[in-house]
Protein backbone atom coordinates (compact mmCIF):
# COMPACT_ATOMS: atom_id res chain seq x y z
CA UNK A 1 0.00 0.00 0.00
CA UNK A 2 1.55 3.47 -1.32
CA UNK A 3 0.89 6.14 1.16
CA UNK A 4 1.85 9.92 1.14
CA UNK A 5 3.29 11.15 4.06
CA UNK A 6 2.57 15.15 5.35
CA UNK A 7 5.15 16.50 7.74
CA UNK A 8 3.81 18.94 10.45
CA UNK A 9 6.24 21.56 10.95
CA UNK A 10 5.45 23.42 14.28
CA UNK A 11 3.75 26.86 13.53
CA UNK A 12 3.19 26.28 9.96
CA UNK A 13 1.67 24.75 6.74
CA UNK A 14 1.33 21.01 6.49
CA UNK A 15 4.14 20.08 3.80
CA UNK A 16 4.32 16.70 1.01
CA UNK A 17 7.33 14.54 1.52
CA UNK A 18 8.59 11.46 -0.25
CA UNK A 19 6.10 8.31 -1.05
CA UNK A 20 6.90 5.74 1.08
CA UNK A 21 5.73 1.88 1.56
CA UNK A 22 3.95 0.56 4.17
CA UNK A 23 2.91 -2.96 4.36
CA UNK A 24 -0.32 -3.98 5.09
CA UNK A 25 -0.51 -7.73 6.39
CA UNK A 26 -3.93 -9.47 7.22
CA UNK A 27 -5.34 -5.57 6.82
CA UNK A 28 -2.96 -4.66 9.92
CA UNK A 29 -0.70 -1.48 9.27
CA UNK A 30 2.65 -2.49 9.94
CA UNK A 31 4.66 0.34 10.84
CA UNK A 32 8.54 0.12 11.14
CA UNK A 33 11.25 2.32 11.44
CA UNK A 34 12.92 0.89 8.26
CA UNK A 35 10.27 1.97 6.31
CA UNK A 36 10.60 5.92 6.83
CA UNK A 37 13.29 7.19 4.45
CA UNK A 38 14.86 10.23 5.00
CA UNK A 39 12.64 13.08 5.27
CA UNK A 40 9.83 10.75 5.81
CA UNK A 41 8.90 12.17 9.77
CA UNK A 42 9.16 15.48 11.77
CA UNK A 43 9.85 14.88 15.42
CA UNK A 44 8.51 18.21 16.58
CA UNK A 45 10.27 19.01 19.74
CA UNK A 46 13.06 16.85 22.01
CA UNK A 47 14.09 19.22 24.46
CA UNK A 48 16.85 19.41 26.35
CA UNK A 49 15.40 20.75 29.40
CA UNK A 50 13.84 18.29 32.43
CA UNK A 51 10.34 20.22 34.00
CA UNK A 52 7.23 18.89 34.30
CA UNK A 53 3.61 20.19 35.59
CA UNK A 54 2.67 18.24 38.93
CA UNK A 55 -0.25 17.48 37.87
CA UNK A 56 1.38 14.80 35.95
CA UNK A 57 0.85 13.24 39.75
CA UNK A 58 -2.76 13.91 39.36
CA UNK A 59 -4.36 10.13 41.29
CA UNK A 60 -0.83 9.45 42.36
CA UNK A 61 -2.12 8.46 45.65
CA UNK A 62 -4.77 6.52 45.16
CA UNK A 63 -3.09 4.46 42.52
CA UNK A 64 -0.38 3.92 44.78
CA UNK A 65 -2.39 3.20 48.13
CA UNK A 66 -4.56 0.84 45.46
CA UNK A 67 -1.25 -1.39 44.97
CA UNK A 68 -0.75 -1.28 48.16
CA UNK A 69 2.06 1.30 48.71
CA UNK A 70 2.48 4.26 51.27
CA UNK A 71 2.54 7.41 48.80
CA UNK A 72 3.78 10.51 51.12
CA UNK A 73 7.00 7.92 51.87
CA UNK A 74 7.30 6.85 47.97
CA UNK A 75 7.25 10.59 47.17
CA UNK A 76 10.07 11.44 49.75
CA UNK A 77 12.11 8.63 48.79
CA UNK A 78 12.05 9.77 45.04
CA UNK A 79 12.96 13.51 46.43
CA UNK A 80 9.68 15.00 46.13
CA UNK A 81 7.52 16.69 48.60
CA UNK A 82 3.49 15.87 49.17
CA UNK A 83 2.91 19.05 49.00
CA UNK A 84 3.22 19.04 45.06
CA UNK A 85 0.11 16.52 44.98
CA UNK A 86 -1.35 20.24 45.86
CA UNK A 87 0.12 22.37 43.61
CA UNK A 88 -0.49 21.36 39.93
CA UNK A 89 0.95 23.93 37.91
CA UNK A 90 4.21 23.91 39.87
CA UNK A 91 6.98 22.73 37.34
CA UNK A 92 8.93 19.88 38.89
CA UNK A 93 12.07 17.81 37.64
CA UNK A 94 11.06 15.04 35.52
CA UNK A 95 13.53 12.35 36.82
CA UNK A 96 12.28 12.92 40.07
CA UNK A 97 8.71 12.02 38.64
CA UNK A 98 10.33 9.17 36.52
CA UNK A 99 12.37 7.65 39.60
CA UNK A 100 8.98 7.95 41.30
CA UNK A 101 6.88 6.01 38.75
CA UNK A 102 9.51 3.41 38.46
CA UNK A 103 10.16 2.72 42.04
CA UNK A 104 6.21 2.84 42.52
CA UNK A 105 5.74 0.38 39.49
CA UNK A 106 8.86 -1.98 41.27
CA UNK A 107 8.23 -2.19 45.01
CA UNK A 108 4.18 -2.71 44.20
CA UNK A 109 4.64 -5.46 41.34
CA UNK A 110 1.85 -3.36 39.31
CA UNK A 111 3.28 -2.98 36.10
CA UNK A 112 1.11 -0.66 34.98
CA UNK A 113 1.21 1.91 37.40
CA UNK A 114 1.73 4.49 34.67
CA UNK A 115 -1.18 3.50 32.65
CA UNK A 116 -3.43 3.25 35.86
CA UNK A 117 -2.40 6.71 36.78
CA UNK A 118 -3.66 8.28 33.22
CA UNK A 119 -7.37 6.24 33.31
CA UNK A 120 -8.73 8.89 35.98
CA UNK A 121 -7.40 12.21 33.58
CA UNK A 122 -9.00 15.06 32.35
CA UNK A 123 -8.69 18.46 29.79
CA UNK A 124 -8.58 20.40 33.04
CA UNK A 125 -5.71 18.82 34.60
CA UNK A 126 -3.74 20.38 31.59
CA UNK A 127 -4.41 23.54 33.48
CA UNK A 128 -4.66 26.52 30.64
CA UNK A 129 -3.79 24.31 27.72
CA UNK A 130 -6.52 22.18 28.43
CA UNK A 131 -8.94 24.68 28.55
CA UNK A 132 -7.66 25.86 24.90
CA UNK A 133 -7.83 22.31 23.56
CA UNK A 134 -11.36 21.74 24.67
CA UNK A 135 -12.43 24.85 22.85
CA UNK A 136 -11.24 23.86 19.83
CA UNK A 137 -13.62 23.11 16.27
CA UNK A 138 -11.89 19.86 15.76
CA UNK A 139 -9.78 16.96 17.59
CA UNK A 140 -6.94 17.76 15.04
CA UNK A 141 -7.09 21.51 16.12
CA UNK A 142 -6.74 20.14 19.32
CA UNK A 143 -3.95 18.27 18.69
CA UNK A 144 -1.75 21.06 17.20
CA UNK A 145 -2.56 22.92 20.30
CA UNK A 146 -1.28 20.31 22.31
CA UNK A 147 2.04 19.77 20.07
CA UNK A 148 2.37 23.75 20.52
CA UNK A 149 2.33 23.81 24.18
CA UNK A 150 3.76 20.41 24.96
CA UNK A 151 6.94 22.29 26.84
CA UNK A 152 4.59 24.02 28.94
CA UNK A 153 3.41 20.62 29.95
CA UNK A 154 6.40 18.56 29.83
CA UNK A 155 9.57 19.58 28.12
CA UNK A 156 10.98 16.08 28.28
CA UNK A 157 7.87 14.64 26.12
CA UNK A 158 8.19 14.46 22.24
CA UNK A 159 4.73 14.60 20.40
CA UNK A 160 4.90 13.67 16.40
CA UNK A 161 2.18 13.60 13.70
CA UNK A 162 2.19 11.45 10.82
CA UNK A 163 -0.37 11.26 8.13
CA UNK A 164 -0.81 8.84 5.66
CA UNK A 165 -3.37 8.59 3.19
CA UNK A 166 -6.19 6.99 5.30
CA UNK A 167 -4.41 6.65 8.71
CA UNK A 168 -2.76 9.01 11.18
CA UNK A 169 0.10 8.32 13.55
CA UNK A 170 0.81 9.85 16.86
CA UNK A 171 3.65 8.88 17.91
CA UNK A 172 5.06 9.93 21.62
CA UNK A 173 8.46 9.70 23.19
CA UNK A 174 10.27 10.83 26.02
CA UNK A 175 13.78 10.48 27.01
CA UNK A 176 15.18 8.61 29.73
CA UNK A 177 17.28 11.21 31.59
CA UNK A 178 20.29 11.03 33.96
CA UNK A 179 21.20 7.36 34.35
CA UNK A 180 19.15 6.39 31.69
CA UNK A 181 15.54 5.80 33.56
CA UNK A 182 13.61 3.13 32.46
CA UNK A 183 10.97 5.08 30.55
CA UNK A 184 8.29 2.35 30.50
CA UNK A 185 5.97 4.12 33.29
CA UNK A 186 6.34 7.54 31.75
CA UNK A 187 5.28 6.29 28.16
CA UNK A 188 2.17 3.99 29.17
CA UNK A 189 1.40 7.50 31.13
CA UNK A 190 1.53 9.90 28.77
CA UNK A 191 0.17 7.27 26.07
CA UNK A 192 -2.77 7.01 28.15
CA UNK A 193 -3.29 10.38 28.61
CA UNK A 194 -3.52 11.30 25.05
CA UNK A 195 -5.86 8.77 24.74
CA UNK A 196 -7.99 9.54 27.38
CA UNK A 197 -8.19 13.23 25.78
CA UNK A 198 -9.09 11.62 22.34
CA UNK A 199 -11.63 9.78 24.12
CA UNK A 200 -13.10 12.76 25.42
CA UNK A 201 -13.91 14.13 21.98
CA UNK A 202 -14.68 11.55 20.58
CA UNK A 203 -16.32 9.49 23.14
CA UNK A 204 -15.34 7.30 25.63
CA UNK A 205 -16.51 4.20 23.47
CA UNK A 206 -13.80 5.04 20.56
CA UNK A 207 -11.45 2.56 19.96
CA UNK A 208 -8.12 3.47 17.62
CA UNK A 209 -6.93 1.33 15.12
CA UNK A 210 -4.02 0.53 17.24
CA UNK A 211 -2.05 1.39 20.46
CA UNK A 212 1.78 0.71 20.45
CA UNK A 213 4.29 0.24 22.89
CA UNK A 214 7.94 -0.01 22.00
CA UNK A 215 8.39 -1.61 25.26
CA UNK A 216 7.79 -5.77 26.34
CA UNK A 217 4.18 -6.78 27.23
CA UNK A 218 3.35 -7.17 30.97
CA UNK A 219 3.04 -10.29 32.57
CA UNK A 220 -0.70 -9.30 32.82
CA UNK A 221 -2.32 -7.64 29.93
CA UNK A 222 -5.88 -7.16 32.11
CA UNK A 223 -5.02 -3.58 32.81
CA UNK A 224 -4.05 -2.70 29.47
CA UNK A 225 -7.27 -4.40 27.58
CA UNK A 226 -9.42 -2.75 30.09
CA UNK A 227 -8.25 0.98 29.83
CA UNK A 228 -7.13 0.38 26.14
CA UNK A 229 -8.92 -2.82 24.39
CA UNK A 230 -7.84 -5.34 22.36
CA UNK A 231 -5.91 -3.00 20.02
CA UNK A 232 -2.77 -2.99 22.30
CA UNK A 233 0.45 -3.55 21.14
CA UNK A 234 3.74 -4.07 22.53
CA UNK A 235 7.84 -4.19 20.71
CA UNK A 236 6.56 -2.12 18.73
CA UNK A 237 9.40 0.37 16.83
CA UNK A 238 7.69 3.22 18.22
CA UNK A 239 5.34 4.39 21.23
CA UNK A 240 2.08 5.46 19.09
CA UNK A 241 -1.89 5.53 18.22
CA UNK A 242 -3.33 4.70 14.79
CA UNK A 243 -6.43 5.98 14.00
CA UNK A 244 -8.83 7.21 11.17
CA UNK A 245 -7.79 10.15 9.36
CA UNK A 246 -11.87 11.51 9.65
CA UNK A 247 -11.41 10.96 13.74
CA UNK A 248 -9.48 13.99 13.61
CA UNK A 249 -11.82 16.04 11.25
CA UNK A 250 -14.79 15.11 13.94
CA UNK A 251 -16.46 18.66 15.39
CA UNK A 252 -16.79 19.43 18.45
CA UNK A 253 -20.45 20.55 19.15
CA UNK A 254 -19.53 21.79 22.60
CA UNK A 255 -16.33 23.93 21.09
CA UNK A 256 -16.88 27.73 22.16
CA UNK A 257 -14.72 30.00 19.69
CA UNK A 258 -15.33 33.23 21.90
CA UNK A 259 -13.26 31.45 24.86
CA UNK A 260 -10.77 29.74 22.15
CA UNK A 261 -9.51 32.63 21.72
CA UNK A 262 -9.59 34.55 25.25
CA UNK A 263 -7.58 31.14 26.14
CA UNK A 264 -5.70 31.68 23.72
CA UNK A 265 -4.87 35.28 24.42
CA UNK A 266 -4.00 34.38 28.25
CA UNK A 267 -1.14 31.43 27.65
CA UNK A 268 0.40 34.17 24.73
CA UNK A 269 0.34 36.84 27.25
CA UNK A 270 1.83 34.47 30.26
CA UNK A 271 3.64 31.88 28.41
CA UNK A 272 7.24 32.29 27.17
CA UNK A 273 7.96 29.65 25.01
CA UNK A 274 11.23 27.85 25.21
CA UNK A 275 13.68 28.58 21.73
CA UNK A 276 15.36 25.35 20.20
CA UNK A 277 18.81 25.93 20.39
CA UNK A 278 21.01 23.92 17.87
CA UNK A 279 21.49 21.34 20.21
CA UNK A 280 17.55 20.55 20.07
CA UNK A 281 17.84 20.62 16.58
CA UNK A 282 20.32 18.22 15.93
CA UNK A 283 19.38 15.55 18.30
CA UNK A 284 15.99 15.65 17.10
CA UNK A 285 17.10 15.42 13.45
CA UNK A 286 19.54 12.64 14.95
CA UNK A 287 16.72 11.04 16.38
CA UNK A 288 15.02 11.18 12.79
CA UNK A 289 18.07 9.91 10.83
CA UNK A 290 19.34 6.88 12.72
CA UNK A 291 17.28 4.12 11.71
CA UNK A 292 18.14 5.13 8.07
CA UNK A 293 21.67 4.81 8.21
CA UNK A 294 22.62 7.82 6.14
CA UNK A 295 23.01 10.08 10.10
CA UNK A 296 26.22 11.74 9.06
CA UNK A 297 26.78 15.22 9.89
CA UNK A 298 26.64 16.04 6.08
CA UNK A 299 23.08 14.78 6.10
CA UNK A 300 21.95 16.60 9.42
CA UNK A 301 23.36 19.77 7.40
CA UNK A 302 21.30 19.26 4.54
CA UNK A 303 18.40 18.57 6.89
CA UNK A 304 18.68 21.83 8.94
CA UNK A 305 19.70 23.71 6.13
CA UNK A 306 22.74 24.79 8.09
CA UNK A 307 26.67 24.25 6.86
CA UNK A 308 28.53 21.64 8.96
CA UNK A 309 30.99 24.44 10.25
CA UNK A 310 27.98 26.29 11.53
CA UNK A 311 27.30 22.89 13.12
CA UNK A 312 30.11 22.29 14.69
CA UNK A 313 30.80 25.99 15.62
CA UNK A 314 27.59 26.27 17.28
CA UNK A 315 27.51 22.98 19.08
CA UNK A 316 31.34 23.64 20.48
CA UNK A 317 29.96 26.31 21.90
CA UNK A 318 27.72 24.10 23.89
CA UNK A 319 29.99 22.07 25.09
CA UNK A 320 28.83 19.56 22.45
CA UNK A 321 30.46 17.22 19.39
CA UNK A 322 28.39 16.06 16.51
CA UNK A 323 29.59 12.73 18.05
CA UNK A 324 29.11 12.77 21.34
CA UNK A 325 24.95 13.94 20.77
CA UNK A 326 25.02 10.78 18.50
CA UNK A 327 26.82 8.81 21.23
CA UNK A 328 23.66 9.89 23.58
CA UNK A 329 20.65 9.62 21.50
CA UNK A 330 21.97 5.82 21.04
CA UNK A 331 22.56 4.81 24.58
CA UNK A 332 19.41 5.94 25.16
CA UNK A 333 17.95 4.24 22.20
CA UNK A 334 20.03 0.97 23.67
CA UNK A 335 18.59 1.49 27.03
CA UNK A 336 14.67 1.62 25.64
CA UNK A 337 15.25 -1.16 22.97
CA UNK A 338 17.96 -3.77 24.48
CA UNK A 339 17.00 -3.22 28.13
CA UNK A 340 13.48 -2.85 28.22
CA UNK A 341 12.11 -4.73 25.52
CA UNK A 342 12.81 -8.02 23.79
CA UNK A 343 12.85 -7.31 19.75
CA UNK A 344 15.76 -8.81 18.15
CA UNK A 345 19.16 -7.41 18.51
CA UNK A 346 19.36 -7.47 14.53
CA UNK A 347 16.36 -4.67 14.52
CA UNK A 348 17.52 -2.76 17.76
CA UNK A 349 21.14 -2.96 15.12
CA UNK A 350 19.19 -0.76 12.73
CA UNK A 351 16.73 1.43 15.01
CA UNK A 352 20.68 2.73 16.37
CA UNK A 353 21.65 2.97 13.01
CA UNK A 354 24.05 0.28 12.21
CA UNK A 355 24.38 -1.41 9.19
CA UNK A 356 25.28 -4.83 11.22
CA UNK A 357 24.22 -6.54 14.13
CA UNK A 358 28.21 -6.74 14.87
CA UNK A 359 28.19 -3.06 14.87
CA UNK A 360 26.08 -2.53 17.43
CA UNK A 361 27.85 -5.11 19.47
CA UNK A 362 31.30 -3.30 19.52
CA UNK A 363 29.66 -0.16 20.21
CA UNK A 364 27.04 -1.82 23.20
CA UNK A 365 30.13 -3.42 24.93
CA UNK A 366 32.75 -0.19 24.86
CA UNK A 367 29.62 1.75 26.24
CA UNK A 368 28.03 -0.41 28.66
CA UNK A 369 30.89 -3.00 29.31
CA UNK A 370 29.34 -6.02 28.52
CA UNK A 371 27.58 -7.84 25.29
CA UNK A 372 23.84 -6.58 24.72
CA UNK A 373 23.11 -10.63 25.27
CA UNK A 374 25.06 -10.27 28.46
CA UNK A 375 22.66 -7.22 29.94
CA UNK A 376 19.61 -8.85 28.61
CA UNK A 377 20.52 -11.98 30.36
CA UNK A 378 20.82 -10.16 33.47
CA UNK A 379 17.71 -8.39 32.94
CA UNK A 380 15.90 -11.45 33.08
CA UNK A 381 17.60 -12.91 35.84
CA UNK A 382 16.74 -9.89 37.74
CA UNK A 383 13.34 -10.32 36.48
CA UNK A 384 12.73 -14.29 38.28
CA UNK A 385 14.05 -12.68 41.04
CA UNK A 386 11.75 -10.12 41.37
CA UNK A 387 9.01 -12.26 40.52
CA UNK A 388 9.86 -15.35 42.73
CA UNK A 389 8.24 -13.77 46.18
CA UNK A 390 5.20 -12.85 44.00
CA UNK A 391 4.78 -16.29 42.86
CA UNK A 392 5.57 -18.24 46.61
CA UNK A 393 2.51 -15.92 48.25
Amino acid sequence: MAVRCIRRVQGGPYIAMPRILVTAVFSRLTLRASHLPFGATSVLRLSMSSLVRAASLTNYSEVARASGLDPVRMLLDAGLSPSVLHEPDLMIPVENVASLLQSSATSSGNESFGLCMAESRRLSNLGAVGLLIRDQATLRDSLDVLIRYQSLLNSSLSLMLEEFDHVVVIREEVRPGKGNQATRQRIELALGVLLRLMRQFLGADWQPRRVCFAHSAPRDLRTHQRLIGRVVEFDNDFNCIVCAREDLAMRNPSADPAMARYAQQLLDASAKLPTDTMLDDVRRTILLLLPSGRCTIEQVSDHLGVVCRTIQRRLADEGQTFSSIVNDVRTELATRHVLESDRPLAEVATLLGFSAPSGLSRWFHAQFGCSAKESRARRSAGRRRAASPLAGD
